[in-house]
């Protein structure tokens, strides 16, 4: 890391005291932009909202050459996700967030992730950054607004409002591994009440994976298409309704697995990875009076997913006969998921001391899902949500503000499935947040928040209909883990946000500490005797997390901008109790082991983000960061890790009036690091022994892209 740090540092520095013609022409501090935070009831600047925050913007998004959300998390600190897919489908925040997903419906995920209000939980995968004005992480519990949707935090997407005047943009670009892209927008009024805008792109690449016996290298390409109609009717200055729909075809090879750990794979019959997702939300705002305003969300989503893979990663011949002895299956999921909810809330308007919001929620959601998997399985699950909320907003002293909301929230739930069980349960939860903010003259916030969120608890789906198939000592082991309990995280944080050096210097703080109680922690058994692999959740009674995050902007001049985002996280698990599968390079033999004191997964120690954007002249400009986090454990039924890693990216830009051209690269010394593992025995070369098995995140990618905007 030092190397690549000393490039970084060496080029901000020449920069800074080069005289350069364009620096010399601007003043020598230039402000830094507000940033508006809109995923709370009413928007509000990032500099003076409590609690840790972090907002991507469209043009580090499009500097960086990315083309979905998994592409930019790594700029946010103790942000992690994992794959198991094409794209990433689930996000840990401070180390808390699902892993992956097979058969149990599982619920709702720890992180939620809202694409313009619509709840994309489970569909992740589609979370296509075309036409995104900004991306806004949210840590912690969100409780008062998104309830058991946000147990760690939140990722809201927002995408671009249609414009009172005409205009719009096309785009395009190309890259190695015939990847390419193509996408327009156009915006502008229909009538003199009514504003449109209508964005799409196609997406497609190769992908990075070579199949040595098909003679392929695109089973694990990328195949994106992804459209979005938005309508805004203003009624008045005072009323307005938000109309969008948005679509999603995914069609993505999946082949990410290989025997060897490298990126060439032997399967005979590759996966796929695909989506297709509508979505419709409308907003509606009413002031009916000078102090009083009602705003209602009404959200639907109907996404069809298709997941499948080789489960061998090999073919038959892969061995000379009585030499070793391959197995042959395939893994084909199908689910198709339905959410509608409704959101409906009044709010104060123009208050100068207290603002209020009261609201109620509700929400039904369904997924059918149907496997071919060594026979035919399928399984039928629905839930429903009620909740009402609260929130006080109060100023005093032109200093203070205090900010406390709650809200009550009732889950229930049926699963039925093809193996007989059949299971319904009924919950109730309360979650909410404090916050205390001072506001010192000179541009310095301090705050401390308190807040709770709760995610249901529930029965373990896969290991209750497959228990009557395990063997009585596994049976043993799960008769206590059918159900999980609800879990409660309880998060405590003090931070500070300042604005400094005439606005040329924003900082960003936090240290928090979070308490997990009966903490959902997924692992996994292997039942050797019936060859049953089965997932599960089990309630820890204690774990915490605890840590720091950084995010510091500098504009010493005009030319240069310098940016850190650091997180540092510890975790530990107080004690659990695992079928563990042995030593690496041994044959499995499932004893239970006993853990104390262990990190939770996905959750490094260490994650970090620095860079410089550097602005050579009026039309040319250029980002160099690197990106890296140290290592991670990937499960709890062994002790196998991730490995810590370090990516250096950088871009050059071109830009004349409207026209901007950008070159863009990422990892560029072609690091091999892995997003994700799995840890068992699937080569009959080696006699099946237990080995660690990583998907690779992408080596070194680059391109161009090119944008008109008029």
């Amino acid at each position: 890391m030092s190397s690549r740090l000393l490039v970084l540092l060496t080029a901000a520095i020449s920069v800074l005291f080069s005289a350069d013609v364009y620096a010399k022409e601007k003043p020598q501090r230039s402000v830094l932009e507000e940033i508006v935070v809109t995923a709370h009831f009413r928007d509000s600047s990032l500099m003076n909202t409590a609690g840790s925050v972090s907002v991507v913007q469209d043009t580090t998004i499009f500097n960086r050459g990315s083309q979905h959300l998994e592409e930019v998390l790594n700029v946010l600190p103790n942000v992690n996700f994992s794959s198991g897919a094409s794209r990433a489908r689930f996000i840990q925040i401070r180390g808390i967030g699902d892993l992956e997903q097979f058969v149990d419906p599982k619920y709702f995920p720890s992180v939620g992730v809202t694409v313009d209000d619509v709840h994309m939980n489970g569909m992740a995968g589609g979370a296509v950054t075309m036409d995104i004005r900004q991306i806004e992480l949210l840590r912690g519990p969100q409780g008062t607004r998104y309830g058991t949707n946000a147990l760690a935090g939140m990722v809201n997407i927002r995408s671009n409002d249609p414009t009172p005047e005409f205009s719009g943009y096309t785009e395009g670009g190309i890259g190695d591994r015939n990847t390419w892209n193509l996408g327009a927008a156009l915006s502008g009024p229909l009538t003199e009440s009514l504003l449109g805008r209508l964005a799409i792109r196609q997406y497609k690449g190769d992908g990075f994976i070579k199949n040595d016996h098909l003679q392929r290298d695109d089973t694990n390409n990328r195949d994106e298409l992804s459209v979005r109609a938005k309508l805004r009717w203003i009624a008045d200055d005072k009323s307005f309704v938000d109309l969008t729909a948005f679509y999603v075809d995914v069609e993505n090879g999946y082949d990410a697995f290989s025997l060897d750990n490298t990126r060439h794979t032997l399967s005979d019959e590759p996966g796929n990875d695909k989506q297709q997702s509508l979505a419709l939300a409308a907003d509606g705002y009413w002031e009916f009076s000078e102090r009083t305003a009602v705003e209602a969300i009404l959200t639907a989503t109907d996404g069809d997913s298709h997941y499948s893979y080789d489960e061998d990663w090999t073919h038959l011949d892969i061995c000379q006969p009585g030499i070793c002895f391959p197995y042959s299956n395939t893994d084909r999921q199908e689910r198709d998921r339905r959410n509608l909810a409704l959101d409906v809330r009044f709010l104060s308007v123009s208050a100068e001391t207290l603002d209020w919001v009261s609201g109620v929620y509700a929400q039904q959601r369904s997924e059918d899902f149907e496997r071919q998997y060594y026979g035919d399985f399928s399984s039928d699950y629905e839930t429903d949500r009620y909740a009402v909320y609260g929130q006080l907003d109060y100023t005093w002293a032109d200093d203070w503000h205090l900010v406390t909301g709650l809200r009550y929230e009732t889950f229930s739930d049926d699963y039925t499935d093809t193996n007989g069980l059949n299971t319904d349960s009924d919950d109730s939860y309360w979650t909410g947040e404090i916050s205390l903010q001072y506001f010192f003259n000179g541009g310095t916030m301090l705050y401390g928040t308190i807040s709770r969120g709760e995610k249901p608890g529930g029965v373990n789906t896969e290991a209750s209909s497959t228990f009557f198939f395990m063997d009585p000592k596994y049976q043993a082991f799960m008769t206590s883990r059918l159900r999980f309990g609800t879990e409660t995280l309880l998060n405590k944080e003090i931070g500070l946000k300042g604005v400094y050096f005439d606005k040329s210097l924003n900082i960003r703080a936090t240290l928090f500490h979070m308490d997990r109680d009966d903490a959902q922690l997924e692992s996994w058994i292997w039942d050797d005797s019936n060859f049953l692999w089965v997932g599960y959740l089990d309630s820890v009674d204690d774990a915490e997390n605890y840590g720091a995050e950084l995010e510091l902007n500098y504009r010493p001049i005009a030319a240069v901008d310098l940016f850190a985002n650091v997180g540092w996280l510890n975790t530990s698990v107080d004690k659990m109790t695992v079928v563990d599968l042995g030593d690496p390079g041994q044959a499995t033999n499932s004893t239970l082991m006993s853990i104390t004191d262990r990190d939770q997964t996905k959750a490094p120690h260490w994650q970090y983000n620095l860079g410089t954007d550097l602005h050579f002249t009026q039309n040319l400009s250029a980002r160099i960061e690197v990106e890296g986090r140290t290592e991670s454990y990937f499960g709890y039924y062994h002790n196998q890790k991730l490995g810590g890693y370090t990516l250096l990216n950088a871009s050059l830009g071109y830009q004349i009036d409207t026209l901007n051209i950008r070159f863009w690269a990422r990892n560029l010394t072609d690091k091999d690091y892995a997003v994700h593992g799995l840890y068992f025995g699937n080569d009959p070369r080696k006699d099946y022994v237990n080995e660690s098995y990583h998907q690779y995140g992408e080596p070194r990618v680059f391109g161009v892209n090119i944008k008109y905007d008029f």
